[in-house]
């Protein structure tokens, strides 16, 4: 057994229970602290979740010796700013996706995290799992010819329109939230199979308040020629994740690359003859936190590193611009 991690929480976020919190119960890895902007919610926060200490805020997270790593889970103009304090104060970082409110921002989190030799790491989490990983594995070895299209979709139900992903200052939207996703596995395929990065040639989106899309479609081109299109909707009607690579002979499906723990089927169709593999409903928050525990404590390979960070940050950024909408504007550090 290795030493377990030692891991203090920004906030109390709901999706820490989903992305840290379950994953960590089997793992055996310690939620050291946590800290809010609300004391009385991260004494519940910790209450529920077997923390062992309450910190009044995010600074006094970062500045507990015994935390080593910080997962951060809050808004998401938050990242890059205490991404930022939390390699100032000699932490590696688990941080939730976006890694920053605009590219101008990731790359300065970037640069500080290699200056600092502290691990940051962004938490796309369908990267680990066997999912994605037999999606890209297919497209790879020829079986369904030369790729000439890539298809990712990431739609969800509306949040409540109080929700800080409608936030303009909170660099809230539907690219931010989920579309970051369809754009990421974009260019895992890019990088793996299509000659590198993708370019956008177009997009659209549709606001629901200034500045904050609902929903977002680009087009893609990739230096082998294949072309691609990424959609997010933060309004649809139910959830829904496919990612779909089309070659000459066939086509590969995943029907949910991002939550496989609800439907892990990868469809192949070769010639015309389909076949069915199930590559398991384990969560990909376990994979993920597997593999950055292995990454600190044994030195494995993480399979995403601050380069791919910034370059998920530059095409989100190239989609608004295409789509005619400005990138986020970053916050200002935070007082400590």
């Amino acid at each position: 057994m290795t030493e377990p991690l030692r891991i203090g929480i920004l906030g109390a976020a709901r999706i820490a229970r989903e992305a840290l919190v379950e994953p960590a119960a089997v793992t055996g890895d310690r939620l050291v602290a946590v800290g809010a902007r609300d004391r009385t919610r991260a004494e519940a926060f910790a209450a529920e979740h077997g923390v062992e200490r309450v910190h009044d805020g995010y600074a006094d997270v970062l500045a507990d010796a015994a935390v080593e790593v910080v997962y951060n889970p809050l808004a998401n103009a938050l990242h890059g700013p205490w991404n930022l304090a939390a390699i100032a104060a000699g932490k590696h970082v688990l941080s939730e996706k976006p890694f920053a409110a605009n590219a101008e921002e990731a790359r300065e989190v970037a640069a500080a995290a290699q200056a600092a030799g502290v691990v940051v790491v962004e938490g796309f989490h369908h990267v680990h799992h066997p999912v994605l990983r037999r999606v890209v594995e297919i497209a790879a070895s020829g079986e369904i010819g030369t790729v000439r299209r890539v298809e990712t979709t990431f739609e969800m139900p509306a949040p409540a329109d109080d929700d800080p992903r409608w936030s303009a200052d909170l660099a809230g939207g539907a690219v931010m939230d989920i579309g970051c996703y369809a754009l990421h596995v974009q260019r895992t395929l890019g990088r793996a199979v299509l000659g590198g990065e993708p370019r956008v040639t177009t997009a659209e989106a549709t606001q629901r308040f200034p500045g904050v899309d609902a929903r977002l479609a680009a087009d893609l081109e990739f230096p082998s020629g294949a072309t691609g299109r990424a959609r997010c909707d933060m309004e649809a009607a139910a959830f829904a994740l496919p990612a779909r690579v089309v070659g000459d002979r066939g086509e590969v499906l995943a029907r949910n690359f991002g939550l496989p723990t609800r439907d892990d089927r990868v469809e192949v169709t070769v010639d015309g003859t389909t076949r069915t593999e199930h590559l398991g409903t384990r969560p990909t928050y376990l994979y993920q936190l597997e593999a950055l525990r292995a990454h600190l404590r044994e030195g494995a390979p993480f399979p995403l590193d601050l380069d791919d960070a910034v370059a998920n940050a530059e095409l989100i950024d190239a989609a608004y611009a295409a789509a005619g909408m400005a990138p986020h504007p970053r916050l200002p550090a935070p007082a400590h």
